[in-house]
């Protein structure tokens, strides 16, 4: 019997899996670096222990620095979660060496499918359908283009697409420079690149017993770098293909049995729109997309993989799906701009006031039926040495149209502030009328342009009735604190005078907003009406309609919420200070991250677009290029460096510029 679990992960999926130990009365033990000292899940564990250093390589991916914190805390067993050190054998072992419960599947299967050269092998043997490998220097041009994958690990992380085969070689390195980052291996494959496709996925669950059930499938086909953003339960494809669902769980079955599974775990397929498919991998581990299955079934996972650690048996079938779910990624990250992760403190984050976390908070019939499973809460600092997700959103309907709208409402209405999200682009998946056919292969973004669908909610129009709101939200608060005359209107003369300008930039655009407040109430353009002005809050009617405006006020920043789209503010300064004022040219790094490489030098003519500074952060590589052709009058880095946020890494002088 399992008293005490240690979970080997960090973030929201520490708090699932603690979520489910509680209910079952284990006790439950968290490891966290020195960036995660107060994340959440660490204060809710009933201990913690410290993992010096703060990137995974220092930490989560030492598997003796975890199973030294089991034995110091006498926990009795450890749950791997997913990423890390989730699919890694040695870890499992190390942990029954140990002498505790690993609540994974043996040792042995995790062996087998931890190289995705190897398993694709074992595979075509059991007879399930698989992609032909193709080692890097086998690759020729007939077969571009290629995918560069890592072996070892997932998450989109060590994987190119090469269409030209005099960039294969540097797309190799840097994908395996990036597996062995994130999973201390850098063996990379390559296999045929289907630009078009279905990534099918069905959900396993084996006991000791030999019972082996294929619970249902999820289809995880719009992806962003080949790590999924829209994940539900069932497929629209295999709905609208029935006899495709009997051979995916056949597949699936096969796949499982081949290997002596025991436990939870994924076999993922690419199928295209006929229904043909091909074995992708298997995933020996929970996967982040799990909680559809739950919401469709009513199971929970991660019990049934206490209860089989356990020893205990399945029944001899699973329970069926009802209705359909959806889950969301909601991702700290910039979909416009190369879905550059962001970085800072979450100030405030609200979902939703109707929400259960990590699990369903009555029938699902009960409307609107949302889950969220989160790593973060308002106050927490977004770290730049992790995965960028915030939290995964799921909404259960009676069907996928129910599901869609009832995700994409809340989403919308959500608030978040003090960190750039993919929140917007969400919503906009979510009530694209392709999405809502059942359109959704791995091609979702080109085909339907990514410049549109990341396109804010919030339009010219209504950010500009939202600086207002803010500006008349800031005259108010400075009203109610006011130490004298703090009953007269702001800005009162009694004489008509100049009106109070207050300016504003969101985005790239700056906002300079104009009023006057008089006897006759507002006067401002556009013909807005003042309902009611107060610190948080201002109600503004226009031609009619009359719309709230939430209003938050932090240091540098101003968030505004309305029905019209979330609109964050930055206040411009009156009176900046010339010593904070940048070189034309600058190039600032975007997030806290480490230098790996520097590719020019002081005097060098460059071009736009030109990779001159390479970053590592969130466990990901990002370029920093040349904003227009020109010369590198200065350069600040070296590699091996550490940078914060607005450090300034070069300034490219352009000819004729002062």
């Amino acid at each position: 019997m399992i008293s005490s679990v240690l979970v080997a992960n960090r973030g929201e999926i520490a708090r699932r899996v603690f979520r489910t130990a509680r209910a079952l009365g284990v006790e439950c033990v968290a490891v966290h670096s020195t960036a995660d000292a107060e994340a959440p899940y660490v204060g809710e564990a009933d201990a913690a222990v410290h993992l010096p250093g703060n990137t995974p390589g220092e930490t989560y991916l030492r598997a003796e620095l975890v199973v030294e914190a089991a034995r110091r805390v006498g926990a009795d067993a450890v749950h791997p979660g997913y990423g890390f050190l989730s699919e890694n054998a040695e870890f499992a072992q190390a942990v029954l060496d140990a002498g505790l419960t690993w609540i994974g599947p043996p040792v042995a299967a995790i062996s087998s499918m931890g190289s995705k050269i190897e398993a694709k092998k074992l595979m075509a043997a059991a007879g399930v359908p698989v992609l032909a490998e193709l080692t890097p220097a086998s690759v020729e041009a007939t077969d571009l283009p290629v995918l560069v994958k890592a072996s070892a690990g997932g998450g989109g992380r060590g994987m190119r697409v090469v269409h030209r085969l005099e960039d294969l070689a540097a797309e190799i390195d840097a994908a395996s420079a990036e597996a062995l980052s994130a999973f201390g291996d850098g063996t990379v494959f390559c296999e045929r690149y289907l630009a078009t496709g279905r990534h099918i996925e069905v959900q396993v669950l084996a006991d000791q017993h030999g019972t082996v059930w294929a619970v249902g499938e999820r289809e995880c086909s719009i992806q962003r770098r080949h790590q999924k953003v829209v994940e539900e339960a069932p497929s629209p494809l295999v709905e609208r293909i029935p006899a495709m669902r009997a051979e995916l769980f056949a597949a699936a079955r096969t796949a499982a049995e081949a290997i002596g599974y025991v436990g939870a775990g994924t076999v993922e397929f690419l199928a295209d729109d006929n229904g043909a498919f091909s074995f992708l991998e298997m995933n020996t581990r929970l996967q982040v997309e799990h909680p559809v299955t739950e919401s469709t079934t009513g199971l929970d996972l991660v019990a049934w993989q206490f209860a089989v650690a356990s020893g205990e048996a399945l029944p001899p079938e699973p329970p069926a799906a009802v209705g359909h779910s959806i889950e969301v990624r909601l991702y700290a990250e910039d979909p416009a701009n190369d879905w550059q992760p962001q970085t800072g403190r979450l100030h405030h984050f609200l979902l939703s006031d109707r929400v259960a976390e990590f699990g369903p908070g009555g029938s699902r019939e009960e409307a609107p039926w949302i889950r969220v499973d989160s790593g973060v809460v308002s106050g927490s600092e977004v770290s730049p040495y992790y995965d960028a997700m915030l939290a995964k959103v799921v909404v259960w309907g009676a069907t996928r149209t129910e599901a869609a709208h009832r995700l994409a409402a809340e989403l919308a209405r959500a608030r978040i502030h003090g960190v750039r999200t993919n929140r917007d682009l969400l919503v906009r998946i979510l009530r694209h009328p392709a999405f809502l056919a059942g359109e959704t292969d791995t091609a979702f973004f080109d085909r339907h342009g990514l410049d549109a669908l990341a396109e804010p909610l919030a339009d010219k129009a209504a950010v500009e009735l939202s600086a207002l709101a803010a500006a008349l939200a800031d005259a108010a608060y400075r009203r109610t604190t006011a130490p004298v005359q703090g009953r007269l209107p702001s800005g009162w003369r009694n004489l008509a005078s100049q009106p109070q300008r207050k300016s504003y930039v969101a985005g790239d655009v700056a906002y300079e907003v104009e009023y006057r407040l008089t006897r006759d109430g507002l006067v401002a353009s556009g013909n807005v009406v003042l309902i009611r002005a107060e610190a948080d809050e201002v109600v503004l009617e226009l031609e009619g309609v009359r719309r709230r405006f939430g209003v938050a006020a932090y240091d540098g920043l101003v968030c505004v919420d309305s029905s019209l789209g979330s609109v964050a503010l930055t206040p411009v300064e009156r009176f900046p200070d010339p010593a904070h004022q940048l070189a034309a040219g600058s190039l600032l790094a975007p997030m806290p991250g480490t230098v790996i490489r520097v590719g020019v030098a002081v005097g060098d003519e460059v071009k736009q677009g030109e990779p001159l500074v390479w970053l590592e952060a969130m466990k990901m590589e990002h370029t920093i290029a040349a904003p227009a052709d020109g010369v590198v009058a200065e350069l600040d880095v070296a590699a091996g460096q550490q940078v914060e946020i607005g450090t300034v890494l070069a300034v490219v002088r352009v000819p004729g510029e002062d």
